[in-house]
């Protein structure tokens, strides 16, 4: 675990077991203000299979860096401040938990912090097609507050790479926190 030198930590970014995982990569490089990190274990294969990133090169990109089963860590509580989590790419197996009430890690128990205390949590799960179950689940966090953002590219910027498929959705989580940037040519620019 890597403390943070500033005082409180503004987002919580958690990279899940699913495929994507250059998605919350690059949310970590343009995400301003101090950020907490937990990667898990499956992510971190994940990470290895997809990506020429190492583990530390993510880490790196956090002001605070915490394993999955570090459920003393300050996010973990609700008297600890921080602003917003977002999970991404968010497993359904998450997903499932975390619509559950079910906290059996940190990044389940940061964010039933953030549905308890009413902060923003954004959900980006990476999968498809979805079942009657996978749907029932994130309605049923919609319904208690969090943002589902699926990991859905736009085409009407016209985007030439990969990365700039990335930078539309990254951007997409951006809006979200209400957070300026120029990641993508905006609908009607």
């Amino acid at each position: 675990m890597r403390q943070s030198l500033i005082g409180n930590v503004k987002t919580v970014v958690a990279i899940t077991g699913a495929s994507g995982i250059i998605y919350g990569i690059r949310l970590l490089e343009e995400l301003e203000g101090e950020k907490a990190l937990i990667i898990t274990e499956t992510a971190k294969r994940i990470l290895e299979a997809e990506t020429s990133y190492s583990v530390s090169d993510v880490e790196s990109l956090a002001d605070a860096v915490y394993h999955e089963d570090e459920l003393f860590a300050p996010v973990a509580s609700g008297s600890y401040r921080f602003q917003a989590m977002v999970i991404c790419p968010c497993s359904e197996s998450t997903l499932a938990k975390v619509s559950q009430g079910i906290a059996d890690n940190l990044v389940t128990r940061a964010a039933a912090v953030c549905l308890k205390e009413r902060r923003k949590l954004i959900i980006v799960p990476r999968e498809t097609p979805l079942s009657a179950i996978m749907l029932r689940n994130s309605l049923r966090l919609t319904e208690d507050g969090a943002c589902i953002l699926p990991a859905s590219p736009g085409f009407y910027p016209k985007p030439q790479s990969v990365k700039e498929l990335v930078d539309f959705l990254v951007g997409k989580i951006l809006d979200q926190l209400d957070q300026p940037h120029e990641l993508f040519r905006r609908w009607g620019d």
